[in-house]
């Protein structure tokens, strides 16, 4: 199975994905705001080969890498599973500084609350489009986007069903186990290529953090300096799928 990194690949295409062109707007607004999310926000929707109406599809919300965008779900999700999942992914908070087409999730508190709404509207995007299980709502990222993922499911434990990080490590500040009860109760997925933006000893702290927590982390490591590959992104269907049907998971 191929090891090599994937984010700096061409998109394949493998499947069907619908989107929208239009940019979240960037003016500013005060923190916080009861203001509801504009409907034309930037995303990217991925379909599933022979998608079924009448069957009760998992959602994965894909938060993408840093100096990058929505489009990376195009390259992930072929490589996760092109049947199992529909997939929404919503642009970051922040642009880049160094690339115009590319963007980056900010870590301020306004940052994760505009993160929050861009995941909540990315999910009723997805469920105006497609038939997707209430209860089989999944977020995941890579990187900082991977953190992220932590972050939203352990502060919106009622919101997904299970957060995913590929190679995020556990976020700090702003108290992202303030609901430690019920994040808990919230099954975790942490797959780490150890390199120096997160190096073995803080995977291994982040480990027994998430375990005096009490919380439910599966860990998968992964030979050093991997990044994000085909086995990672292979993990996150079989992990899902786990979840609420582990003989099928069993048998793919």
């Amino acid at each position: 199975m191929n090891r090599s990194p994937l984010i700096n690949k061409p998109i394949q295409a493998a499947t069907k994905f619908l989107g929208s062109s239009q940019p979240y707007p960037q003016t500013k607004r005060s923190f916080p705001s009861a203001a509801p999310t504009p409907v034309g926000t930037a995303h990217c929707l991925f379909a599933p080969i022979n998608y079924e109406h009448g069957y009760a599809y998992p959602l994965i919300v894909w938060l993408h890498g840093p100096e990058s965008s929505e489009q990376e779900v195009k390259k992930v999700m072929p490589l996760i599973s092109c049947r199992n999942h529909v997939a929404v992914a919503p642009r970051g908070t922040r642009c880049s500084e160094r690339n115009y087409s590319a963007f980056n999730w900010g870590n301020t508190a306004e940052d994760i609350f505009q993160a929050v709404e861009r995941v909540e509207h990315s999910i009723e995007l997805a469920r105006q489009q497609f038939n997707i299980h209430p209860d089989r709502i999944f977020v995941a990222g890579f990187a900082n986007g991977g953190t992220l993922a932590l972050r939203l499911g352990m502060e919106n434990p009622n919101l997904v069903a299970g957060a995913i990080s590929l190679g995020g490590p556990m976020p700090k500040g702003l108290r992202p186990l303030r609901h430690i009860n019920q994040a808990r109760k919230l099954p975790l997925l942490l797959s780490v290529s150890p390199d120096e933006k997160y190096p073995l000893p803080r995977v291994m702290d982040d480990l027994r953090l998430f375990h005096s927590a009490g919380c439910s982390l599966s860990l998968r490591l992964n030979p050093e300096g991997d990044e994000l590959t085909t086995v990672m992104l292979a993990d996150v269907n079989a992990w899902i799928m786990e979840q609420f049907c582990p003989s099928v998971s069993q048998a793919s």
